[in-house]
């Protein structure tokens, strides 16, 4: 199934971070809050992502291990395009070695962060960069470093939640 999402422009980093510091639910890639869930089974704990979160409430999420993924995994990368291409079907989620499809796993992680979000009352959701899940501005596409959103980031934003990266803070 595609789905052609309709994106709002996104706000700038001053007022995604602002909308950070005013949001009482936050999103939050669960790499960045210690779990070990990332491709290489490690985490990308982060004290600035930690600070940000200081007083909230949080829901830690990986998208790629909510849809069954194992952890560790082989690395994915876009092909065709970015997460909105994805969506829309003119991209795929392929492994970096051997291009093993993992769109529909990719989707399906992403449909869970969304249902996560509206559950708990997220406004906001602070993400990993360059990840084809969670990127909000640069994914890997073909081994090359390229401006887009992941998977997940271009499904929450299209839905109205306010999308930043750790490499915002």
């Amino acid at each position: 199934m595609t789905v052609e999402l309709v994106l709002p422009e996104p706000p700038s980093r001053e007022e995604r971070v602002a909308a950070l510091r005013e949001a009482r639910v936050v999103l939050v890639s669960a790499c960045l809050v210690g779990e070990a869930c990332r491709f290489d089974g490690r985490s990308k704990r982060s004290e600035k992502v930690l600070a940000a979160l200081e007083g909230k409430e949080v829901v830690p999420m990986c998208p790629e291990v909510g849809s069954g993924l194992p952890v560790p995994r082989p690395p994915v990368e876009m092909s065709g395009g970015t997460g909105v291409d994805v969506w829309a079907g003119r991209a795929r989620a392929l492994e970096r070695e051997g291009g093993v499809d993992r769109t529909e796993a990719f989707l399906r992680g992403a449909r869970l962060a969304l249902e996560a979000a509206r559950k708990f009352g997220a406004t906001v959701a602070l993400l990993k960069e360059k990840s084809p899940s969670c990127g909000t501005q640069r994914v890997y596409e073909a081994g090359k470093l390229r401006t887009g959103e992941g998977i997940t980031a271009a499904l929450l934003r299209s839905e109205g939640i306010t999308v930043l990266s750790d490499e915002d803070l």
